[in-house]
């Protein structure tokens, strides 16, 4: 076993469960998580340019850091957004109306 329990950890998964985890549920969680990382990686047109990225391990290591913790934290917003739109703004206190206070 190596030093890095994460990798061991993945590693060590059902690759249906990998699968499933690594798509998001929305198509719009899918399109934030391509613009953030290709405003990490440089936004050049594929069709009209010849890209390719270069790396080594530690940076690739870190990208892959950033993308994870950004697909958690929109996991997270796309987790709140649905119980509010299913049990609406008074789940989390914000049932009052801000305008009627004026």
């Amino acid at each position: 076993m190596s030093d890095n329990s994460l990798l061991d950890y993945v590693k060590s998964m059902d690759p249906d469960t990998i699968t499933q985890l690594s798509r998001p549920d929305s198509s719009d969680v899918m399109q934030v998580m391509e613009h953030n990382v290709i405003g990490l990686l440089g936004g050049l047109p594929s069709g009209q340019f010849d890209v390719s990225v270069t790396t080594n391990r530690e940076n690739l290591g870190r990208l892959l850091a950033s993308a994870m913790m950004s697909g958690y934290f929109l996991r997270g917003a796309e987790q709140r957004l649905a119980f509010e739109e299913r049990f609406g703004n008074t789940l989390f206190g914000e049932d009052f109306d801000t305008e009627s206070d004026s």
